[in-house]
């Protein structure tokens, strides 16, 4: 099974970097609207994604300042892609531990298995620290990419 890259879950219409949002319903109406501007899902999706936290809580909020918007494969998604959305400032999921989220990545999934190669490529980014500070200030999809990007491969090691 080929897995999706970052460059292709995340063109440049995916991107809102310094979104303000009232609260998390406004959140992840910006990571929809992302992914509906990229063509991964229709606008049916972010009510999908909203519903699921209204029934199951902020379970979406995986880590400190981060959440992952989702909801289950459905007609609503048309391809496999995410959306990326930098909160400023941060606002409350309701989750106690790892409130206030800065971050909403949206995902959309044809199917369970579709996004499991960016999926680690990303949680790789997200548990180094200095990966991280990057991500909190990078000023472009492009920087964004680049430091998603693999760096146990020395390809990608040579570029940077």
């Amino acid at each position: 099974m080929t897995y999706a890259s970052v460059s292709t879950v995340l063109p440049d219409e995916v991107f809102e970097l310094d979104a303000a949002a009232d609260d998390w319903r406004a959140a992840l109406k910006i990571a929809g609207e992302r992914l509906t501007a990229g063509g991964f899902a229709t606008p049916d999706y972010t009510d999908e994604m909203i519903a699921a936290v209204e029934k199951l809580g902020p379970y979406i909020v995986v880590a400190p300042g981060i959440a992952f918007a989702h909801s289950r494969p459905s007609p609503a998604v048309l391809h496999t892609g995410m959306s990326w959305v930098r909160l400023s400032p941060p606002v409350d999921f309701g989750s106690a531990k790892n409130d206030p989220v800065w971050l909403v990545i949206g995902l959309a999934a044809t199917d369970e298995q579709a996004h499991i190669g960016v999926m680690s490529q990303i949680a790789g980014a997200l548990s180094d620290s200095d990966r991280l500070e990057r991500l909190r200030t990078a000023s472009s999809p492009e920087e964004i990419r680049t430091i998603l990007a693999p760096t146990d491969s020395p390809q990608e090691e040579g570029k940077r």
